[in-house]
């Protein structure tokens, strides 16, 4: 038997298992790396773990809106946030009040 033969029917024997060793490793860097791999997972539950917290800070905010909101309106009026918000809109003081300016980027009531 010749060389040549010898080495043909070697590469022709190893073929199907390099294939198959490739398909594997095609799937494998897949299922790691790919736009449904674990990388691509971790990136994700990372993005819904930063709008859960958007979504509980937006939902705290309505909240305390809402409370201000239900002081101003139905049967029982707060007086003191409607004295608030008079004084506000109407930019009234009190003979005996004292006024304490804020800066223009800081909030009073969070």
């Amino acid at each position: 038997m010749s060389f040549g033969r010898a080495l043909k029917r070697r590469v022709r024997d190893a073929m199907l298992p390099v294939a198959f060793a490739a398909l594997c490793g095609y799937f494998v860097w897949n299922a790691q790396q790919g736009d449904f791999g674990m990388v691509a997972r971790e990136q994700k539950l990372a993005d819904i773990a930063l709008a859960q917290t958007a979504l509980a800070r937006a939902e705290a905010e309505r909240d305390a809106m809402e409370r201000r909101v239900d002081g101003l309106r139905g049967d029982r009026i707060d007086r003191d946030q409607l004295d608030e918000r008079a004084r506000t809109l109407l930019n009234l003081v009190g003979k005996d009040e004292i006024v304490i300016p804020y800066e223009p980027g800081k909030r009073l009531f969070q």
